[in-house]
């Protein structure tokens, strides 16, 4: 072995093994030199897995149910996020909208989430969607397919880590101005706020790694106790709106010809309280026994933040108050305004606040961890510029560092934006939310063609049964117009500062991928399908 490696190779190996010679056997040497201690290896069907997916040990497996339950919890937010969008759905379906859109929507993510569940513990790698794109789809179009969702998945989880960097910092400046009414709401004041919130969120995923999994179990808890600290002040302080105004009255605040199209551009708020569920999938190669843990926490994570946001958003159905004031706030959040009209005091609203801003920032940590996996993964199977640099695992961390150093990169540098155009960067956030629902679209796509054309799909341990062909179907159809209105402004009359620009950005980065593709991917994009074993 050692006559094959380059002196730069038998100096990584060498201090390694030394770290634990005594322990570790050489078949759990990745080609990177990186080893890792049995205790973070995970069960026998963990290294199983790995085998038949033609994969290396090389991260560390310390979450379980339960702090992989934290993880997909916390990252998605959902009542914090429902929160911060509210202006959205106010303005476009009002209270109505919120209320039955987001059952409708519900229904629709249990149906997709159930789809990914099922092939997460068919192949429960960090690659994800991409991956199961390779096995799934139509062998002739498996490459090309593969690498195509593989760019989308990435762009979206790149953008939802600037959106939610953007949204603690701006949250910041909101809670700035309502205590001090000399403050200017300047935009680069956010810039400078997205840098620092991300690159705490940095530090935290590297320095402190090993106890990520630990705080996601004390940040689940602040997760569920800040929806009562929150909602409990509402119910008791804020005027309450009639039912028949809070349920079943629809607003076409946006201009558009007619409520219905107003209010499917609203659904869009629900929605993107409850999308990046697929974050689980990601950590993978790092959670024990990951077959079975990986979609029972997905799924948990569904019903726990299904079920929360749907608290939060029957609250807001009553406790809204006066929506053309609130619209109106200097604070740039509806909420904020909500908050103090509801407790009329400065000191409980900083605090409501707070813990909406220690949540969120906790996602963006989840954020990290999430994009920077699905980074690593794509560049270990040469998806990207700068594949094998970007492949790159600590040998001592056990992280994708360089992957999360890029992540933190491209976060600073895109959310420049924001000082020139506030529109440029909403419109990345849409992105984020197009990108993810059009990975989930195809690979789902693909599931249903191989159930009804290829093999037999793999032996998973857990499964959707003699159902799954109609859940996955009920996907698609509920993503399709969801996807549709997606590229949908606000309001209109549209000008270039209200103008969506999602769908500009969107088939940008689909021309750069399929340039890069014609160039030079489809000579290095290893489709995983390759390396997969399925006869182990």
């Amino acid at each position: 072995m050692d006559s094959k490696m380059d002196g730069k190779d038998e100096q990584v190996l060498s201090y390694v093994i030394n770290d634990d010679a005594d322990t570790l056997p050489m078949d759990n040497l990745d080609p990177t030199g990186v080893i890792v201690k049995p205790k973070w290896r995970g069960t026998a069907q963990d290294k199983k897995d790995m085998e038949v997916l033609g994969r290396h040990q090389v991260l560390r497996r310390n979450f379980r149910f339960l702090s992989m339950l934290g993880f997909g919890s916390t990252l998605i937010c959902t009542w914090e996020i429902l929160l911060s969008y509210i202006g959205f759905v106010s303005t476009n379906g009002g209270t109505a909208m919120l209320f039955w859109g987001y059952l409708v929507v519900l229904v629709g993510v249990w149906c997709t989430y159930a789809s990914l569940s099922e092939m997460s513990s068919m192949a429960p790698t960090a690659g994800g969607q991409y991956h199961w794109v390779s096995e799934f789809a139509p062998p002739r179009h498996q490459k090309f397919l593969s690498y195509m969702v593989g760019w989308i998945c990435m762009t979206g989880w790149q953008a939802g880590l600037l959106s939610v960097g953007f949204l603690v910092g701006t949250i910041i400046q909101g809670l700035i101005v309502l205590n001090n009414a000399t403050y200017t709401f300047e935009r680069w004041h956010g810039t400078l706020l997205v840098w620092a919130v991300t690159s705490f969120c940095v530090i935290f995923n590297t320095y402190l790694a090993k106890r990520l999994p630990a705080i996601e179990g004390v940040v689940l808890t602040i997760h569920v106790m800040g929806l009562f600290a929150i909602i409990v002040p509402l119910w008791v302080l804020s005027p309450r709106a009639t039912s028949k105004d809070a349920l079943l009255t629809f607003t076409n605040a946006g201009g558009w010809p007619s409520t219905g199209l107003s209010a499917m551009i609203g659904l869009l708020t629900p929605m993107g309280s409850l999308l990046g569920f697929d974050c689980c999938v990601h950590m993978a190669e790092e959670v024990e026994d990951s077959g079975r843990t990986l979609p029972r926490s997905i799924m948990w994570s569904v019903y726990l933040n299904g079920t929360m946001g749907f608290i939060m958003a029957i609250t807001m159905c009553y406790c809204l108050g006066d929506v053309t004031e609130v619209l109106k706030t200097e604070t740039g959040y509806p909420f904020i305004q909500v908050f103090y009209n509801a407790t009329q005091s400065y000191a409980a609203t900083n605090v409501m606040v707070t813990i909406i801003i220690i949540t969120i920032t906790a996602c963006c940590v989840s954020e990290v961890a999430t994009c920077s996996r699905q980074l690593w993964s794509f560049a270990r199977d040469k998806g990207v510029p700068f594949s094998e640099w970007l492949a790159f695992v600590s040998p001592t961390m056990h992280i994708p560092l360089r992957a999360i150093i890029v992540s933190l990169c491209v976060t600073c540098f895109v959310s420049l934006i924001n000082i020139v155009s506030t529109s440029a960067l909403n419109a990345i956030v849409s992105l984020g939310v197009v990108a993810l629902l059009s990975s989930y679209y195809i690979t789902i796509a693909c599931l249903i063609w191989r159930r009804l054309y290829g093999d037999p799909l793999p032996v998973r341990r857990w499964s959707l049964g003699k159902h799954g062909l109609a859940i996955n179907i009920a996907s698609l159809i509920f993503m399709t117009p969801i996807l549709f209105f997606a590229f949908w402004p606000v309001a209109t009359p549209v000008e270039p500062s209200s103008m969506n620009w999602a769908v500009v950005m969107f088939f940008g980065v689909i021309v750069w991928s399929l340039v890069y593709y014609w160039i030079w991917g489809k000579y290095s994009y290893i489709g995983p399908v390759r390396v997969v074993k399925r006869d182990l």
